[in-house]
């Protein structure tokens, strides 16, 4: 089971956007070298007003590009980056992963998934009417967020465009992915 990073993006100040990169660096236990979130301490705004000692959950942010597709058939124009993301993919149900899987980014890069992205108040800011496009429901009622999955970084490696991903599942049972 695999797919392929189709954009890599960073941001050194806090921005909802991140510019598409040629490549970035992933840094054990940090995050993306330069980017505005890495860090062993949460850096989101928010959680860091709650708490500034929580773990970083947050370290790497992946989403999936056929997001994009399925937005744009709603008539919301969206590219890699532009929903905060650093990593890219196709090719890969990252919202179907349980919590723990290991995603193999490039050649040496290893991320582990934490949780689930929570959608906020920016993502309307950036697109009026974009949040219901990132929170729907299932046919049962369950809420589904859709705005990409949370990692850390478990080894370090640069990442670029092109790179194949590759998973590889924890062991059983799994967990399904909770907001981190």
């Amino acid at each position: 089971m695999g797919g392929t990073v189709s954009a890599v993006s960073s941001n050194g100040t806090y921005s909802f956007t991140k510019p598409n990169r040629d490549s970035i660096t992933l840094i054990a236990g940090l995050g993306v070298e330069g980017d505005v979130h890495a860090g062993v301490t949460v850096k989101h705004r928010f959680r860091m007003r709650k708490d500034p000692s929580q773990p970083n959950l947050r370290q790497v942010h992946l989403i999936h590009e056929e997001l994009f597709t399925e937005v744009g058939a709603a008539g919301f124009e969206v590219a890699a980056g532009q929903l905060g993301e650093n990593v890219t993919t196709r090719g890969i149900d990252l919202l179907g992963l349980p919590t723990g899987t290991l995603l193999r980014l490039g050649d040496e890069a290893v991320v582990e998934v934490t949780g689930l992205r929570n959608p906020c108040a920016q993502i309307d800011g950036f697109q009026q009417g974009l949040m219901k496009q990132v929170v729907g429901r299932d046919e049962d009622g369950t809420v589904r967020f859709k705005s990409g999955i949370m990692s850390v970084v478990v080894h370090g490696g640069v990442v670029r465009p092109g790179d194949p991903v590759e998973v590889e599942l924890p062991d059983g049972p799994h967990r399904p992915l909770e907001i981190v």
